[in-house]
């Protein structure tokens, strides 16, 4: 085995290195000074001397400039995004509580937690709006003493040339035989054409470009701060309602004409926008073959709508994501079913009931169920009154006996069918408990039976009738008529949220792809009685376009201030950039620094 010594050369060399490197950003920092400065409206991090004693005030302190630092503010950002999540994934009382009812119903080992959490109730939640309030000052935070910065930078001048431009990352420079105040000259028009902030400073020409990149960042923050204000009004003065009409029916917007109705906590009911609407006709079309038969193609409702109390009525037709607007509440249509007609005659053969029922579709080929209700005017065979019940199952489209079981083959009413079996008695209507109207209260009911005494039933096409037994009467199938669901709905200031939303993403855009930077022209005589033109850049940060754009200036420049022949010089030659050369560091320290270049 043979010993091995380590090499302390690698590890003297490195650290060499590191203190050559420090050194030279210390001098880089002074020698810049003013020049490198200010490029960002960034609040200045503070020394942990220059931190006041952490009394009361000092923590209060503390904790506003942690608040209102960026950091924070992108933190919260992304927490309300998170603690949106479970407002999305659960059901939200807000929003539906029957299907919450359902959720907790289907899982009561999480629903306690949920519930301690407030995950029924996000977007109302204490800890969300915590989120929301914190986001919220923390924007203003952050946006005041940029904007006051930001526009202390507009008013101010670029500040003056460096002493050394060698040591800025995009550096030119080449001799000439036009004159100091003639290339200075040259350069300020060359600076003011394109679209620069320059003046003359000294010897140099001093420009600057790029003020819109921290223009986008404030307008990106205001905009965050609008969508968040447009929410929050939203949400508290909001409306949304449901209605179900059938063809024929109408519908005034008024708050006991809905059968669904949510708002937010300072929603006003005298607000609600005047006007009404009645379905004329819905028109349903859809794919008869192909893979994607029973694709709805045609889904449009037509309505005939007035404004207000007395306006003139008009029609329109209402689309999926084509909604009615009337005085900023929007009408959307929302879904489509059947409405059988149905009469029932008692004993006497007296009419005592005729309506079309809506059912509601349970596949997308629009089966329905329902019931089917009769609370007054009906009476038995010995005269006696009663109330009969119905449960209701159809389908538009029959595939026909024996051809499988009792489910639509088509969502289009090709051939109608109507199954139906019968109660009598107590609906429970009469104890004063809001009911379904879909749904049959059958606890103080019997059912019909037939001649074999099994439950009567019987599937009805159109135009047929079920006779009922012991001549307590009968049910006919008249016909069908379609109906449409809507969602009347008002959301203030959708319109901001919008608009912050567009400038948000103009406001992001402009602060990604527009570079902040610094130009400077030094035009000085040479010892040699020559003229030594430097040109040199600095940006916000590093950009490979940055000493193209260097170089593209020093081209247009040099035209007007060509390179002045000497011993070791092309007469046709261009300036170079540092871009092409590593000879930055090995400058010359005479004043005329860079000419030997």
């Amino acid at each position: 085995m043979s010993n091995t010594k380590s090499n302390p050369a690698p590890e003297r060399e490195r650290r060499d290195e590191r203190e050559i490197r420090d050194e030279q950003d210390r001098e880089n920092a002074r020698e810049l000074g003013a020049a490198g400065s200010q490029l960002s409206t960034a609040p200045r991090e503070e020394s942990a001397a220059s931190l006041p004693a952490m009394g009361i005030i000092g923590w209060v302190r503390w904790f506003w400039r942690q608040l209102t630092s960026m950091r924070v503010a992108l933190i919260l950002l992304f927490l309300l995004s998170l603690g949106a999540i479970p407002g999305s994934l659960i059901p939200q009382n807000s929003v539906d509580e029957l299907k919450v009812q359902t959720f907790k119903d289907a899982h009561t080992t999480v629903t306690p937690i949920y519930e301690k959490l407030q995950f029924f109730d996000v977007y109302s939640s204490v800890w969300f709006s915590a989120i929301y309030i914190l986001l919220f000052v923390s924007l203003i935070g952050c946006i005041v003493p940029r904007t006051g910065q930001f526009v202390g930078q507009l008013r101010s001048r670029p500040p003056g040339a460096p002493k050394r431009l060698t040591r800025l990352p995009a550096y030119t420079t080449w001799r000439t035989e036009a004159e100091p105040e003639q290339v200075r000259e040259a350069a300020l028009a060359m600076m003011r054409k394109r679209r620069y902030r320059a003046h003359t400073a000294g010897d140099a020409v001093a420009a600057e470009k790029g003020y819109l990149r921290e223009a986008g960042n404030l307008i990106f923050h205001i905009a965050l701060i609008v969508m968040l204000v447009a929410f929050a009004f939203g949400q508290l003065f909001k409306s949304e309602g449901g209605k179900l009409i059938v063809e024929g029916d109408g519908f005034s917007n008024t708050l006991t004409q809905y059968d669904d109705f949510k708002s937010g906590s300072l929603f006003d009911s005298d607000s609600l926008a005047p006007f009404s609407f009645k379905l004329d006709e819905f028109i349903g079309t859809y794919e008869r073959s192909g893979p994607q038969i029973g694709t709805p193609r045609t889904y449009e409702a037509h309505v005939t709508y007035t404004k207000g109390a007395y306006g003139k009525p008009q029609k329109t037709v209402i689309k999926v994501n084509e909604p009615l607007v009337v005085d900023g509440t929007k009408v959307y249509l929302n879904a489509h079913g059947y409405a059988p007609v149905v009469s029932v005659k008692d004993g006497s053969g007296k009419e005592v009931y005729r309506n079309a029922v809506p059912l509601l579709p349970i596949d997308n080929n629009v089966t329905s169920t329902g019931a089917i209700k009769v609370m007054d005017g009906y009476r038995d065979k010995n005269g006696k009154k009663t109330q009969l019940g119905f449960q209701a199952f159809f389908v538009p489209t029959f595939a026909g006996d024996g051809k499988g079981t009792m489910f639509s083959q088509f969502p289009a009413a090709d051939m109608p069918v109507l199954a139906l079996n019968g109660y009598y008695g107590s609906l429970g209507v009469d104890s004063g408990l809001p009911q379904n109207v879909y749904q049959l209260d059958k606890s103080q009911m019997k059912e019909f039976k037939d001649s074999k005494n099994n439950q009567l039933k019987q599937r009805l096409a159109v135009g047929d009738t079920m006779k009922l037994p012991d001549g307590a009467g009968s049910v006919t199938f008249e016909g069908v008529e379609e109906w449409a669901s809507f969602q009347i709905s008002e959301q203030p200031a959708s319109g901001w949220a919008l608009t912050g939303a567009i400038a948000a993403i103009a406001g992001l855009a402009g602060s990604l792809f527009i570079q902040r930077r610094r130009i400077w022209v030094r035009a000085v005589r040479g010892a040699d009685g020559v003229t030594v033109v430097e040109m040199a850049g600095l940006g916000r940060s590093e950009s490979a376009k940055l000493p193209e754009e260097l170089a593209d200036l020093a081209v247009t420049l040099n035209a007007v201030a060509p390179t002045a022949p000497g011993p070791d010089t092309d007469p046709g030659s261009e300036p170079r950039s540092d871009s092409d050369s590593d000879s930055v560091e090995e400058s010359s320290e005479e004043p005329a620094e860079g000419a030997e270049k």
